[in-house]
């Protein structure tokens, strides 16, 4: 499996495209804006058609292009339940109140939860339900790699103080991730690719659930 990487709008997110080098089937993960960058990528990896548009997440800096990549590549969105809203109210995805980019509302295909499968080819992608960042957030799981969204980063974490958000879930979903079994090649939201053997070793928040349930004060 082949990925390019874009970072995209003013939130630089990353975007990323996965194809499958014997289908040549392909998915997108994340699109913050469908702008000159995101169609960069796009003609770079030769892809004209997807097989689905992959969101970790319902932020707007996350979805806000994923109408237009649908309307110009196809693809079945996909995207958690609990988020699920947040492709069709711009309240919810926080579009609303930040005036980032133009929002289309583009309706989900697919609605993800713990333990679905997706195929790329014979390339199985599964889904994980990391909670904390937002009520809906999802890591994908593919061939050796990981894509985080804003649950995980180098070094750090997902914020948690907007709707939606609980830090006890994002510890938690942490902890998970910290102990998956193997390494993995980590690819976040935004900031630098990492390991999952760099973040087990490094990252302190990969090993914050004891203390998220024993510390004395409630988290949102």
């Amino acid at each position: 499996m082949k990925i390019y990487a874009a970072v995209v709008g003013d939130y630089e997110t990353n975007c990323y495209l996965l194809v499958d080098g014997q289908s040549k089937e392909a998915a997108a993960v994340d699109c913050a804006v469908f702008d000159e960058k995101y169609q960069s990528m796009l003609a770079r990896a030769g892809v004209k058609n997807l097989k689905y548009i992959l969101l970790t997440h319902g932020h707007f800096d996350h979805v806000c292009g994923v109408k237009a990549l649908k309307n110009a590549c196809g693809g079945e969105v996909c995207i958690c339940e609990k988020d699920g809203a947040c492709l069709t109210d711009a309240e919810k995805n926080l579009n609303a109140f930040t005036g980032y980019a133009p929002f289309s509302p583009c309706e989900a295909d697919s609605l993800l939860k713990e333990g679905d499968c997706l195929f790329l080819g014979e390339k199985l992608i599964r889904v994980l339900e990391t909670p904390g960042h937002t009520a809906g957030s999802v890591c994908f799981l593919a061939d050796g790699v990981l894509f985080s969204g804003d649950t995980l980063f180098r070094l750090s974490m997902g914020r948690t103080d907007l709707p939606g958000g609980s830090t006890r879930q994002l510890f938690a979903s942490l902890a998970r991730l910290g102990a998956l079994d193997g390494d993995y090649d980590i690819y976040p939201g935004h900031g630098d690719f990492t390991t999952l053997d760099f973040e087990q070793a490094n990252n302190r928040y990969l090993r914050s659930e004891k203390y998220a349930h024993n510390h004395s004060k409630p988290y949102i």
